[in-house]
C-alpha cells in the first residue's frame, strides 16, 4: 500500500506542478516555470539527439516516463518515503509500455516487413533465428525493469542502513551520490526506450 500511496502522490504532485507552471506562461518565467522549462527542454534535446526529428511524436511518452522516474527516484531520498521505482511492479509496468509501444510502432511503420525480422534472411534459418529474436526482444523489458529496480532499491537500503548507524552528517555524501544516480538511471531508462522505439522505425526492418 505504501508504494501505491507514493505513486499516487507523485502523479498528483507532477499534475499540480505542471498546471501551476503552465497556467500563466510568461516570456520571463518565474522559478517554477523556469525549472520545468529546463527539465523539459533537456528531455527534448536528448530525444532529438537520440531519435532525430522523426521521434518528436514520441516526446509526450518519453517525457512522462522521464519526469515520473526522476521524481520517483528522488522521493526515496526523503526520510519516510519509499521510491516507487524501488518496486519491481512499477518498473515492469513502465517497461511493458515501452515494449508494446516499440512493436506497435514497428508494425505501423513497416507492416508485415517488421515481423519478417524475427524470421531471418532465408526460410531455412527460421528455426534458429525465431527463438533468438524472441528471446532478444523479451529480454528488453526485463533489462529495463531489473536495472532500475536494482539500482534504486539498493540505494534505499544503503541510505536506511547508514541512517540507522550514523544518523547525523555522514549520510549527506550518500544522499548526494543518490541524487546523481537517480538522474543517471532516469537518463538510462529514457535512452533505452528511445533506442528501442527508434530501432523499430529504421528502414532495416
Amino acid at each position: 500500500m505504501t508504494i501505491v500511496f507514493n505513486t499516487l502522490f507523485i502523479v498528483l504532485l507532477l499534475s499540480v506542478l505542471s498546471f501551476l507552471a503552465t497556467r500563466r506562461l510568461q516570456v520571463y518565467p518565474g522559478r517554477l516555470q523556469n525549472v520545468m522549462e529546463v527539465i523539459i527542454d533537456g528531455f527534448h534535446s536528448l530525444l532529438l539527439d537520440t531519435m532525430g526529428h522523426a521521434g518528436k511524436k514520441f516526446f509526450p511518452l518519453i517525457a512522462t516516463l522521464g519526469l515520473f522516474i526522476l521524481t520517483s527516484n528522488l522521493v526515496g531520498i526523503i526520510p519516510g518515503f519509499e521510491s516507487p521505482t524501488a518496486n519491481i511492479n512499477t518498473n515492469l509496468a513502465m517497461a511493458l509500455v515501452v515494449f508494446f509501444s516499440t512493436h506497435v510502432v514497428g508494425i505501423m511503420t513497416h507492416g508485415f516487413k517488421y515481423v519478417k525480422q524475427f524470421l531471418g534472411p532465408v526460410w531455412w534459418l527460421i528455426p534458429l533465428m525465431l527463438p533468438i529474436e524472441v528471446i532478444s526482444h523479451l529480454s528488453r523489458p526485463l533489462s529495463l525493469t531489473f536495472r532500475l529496480f536494482g539500482n534504486i532499491a539498493g540505494e534505499d537500503i544503503v541510505l536506511l542502513v547508514v541512517l540507522l548507524l550514523v544518523p547525523l552528517l555522514v549520510p549527506l555524501p550518500i544522499m548526494i551520490l543518490m541524487i546523481f544516480t537517480s538522474i543517471v538511471q532516469t537518463l538510462v531508462f529514457m535512452l533505452l526506450a528511445m533506442m528501442y522505439i527508434g530501432g523499430a522505425m529504421e528502414e532495416g526492418h
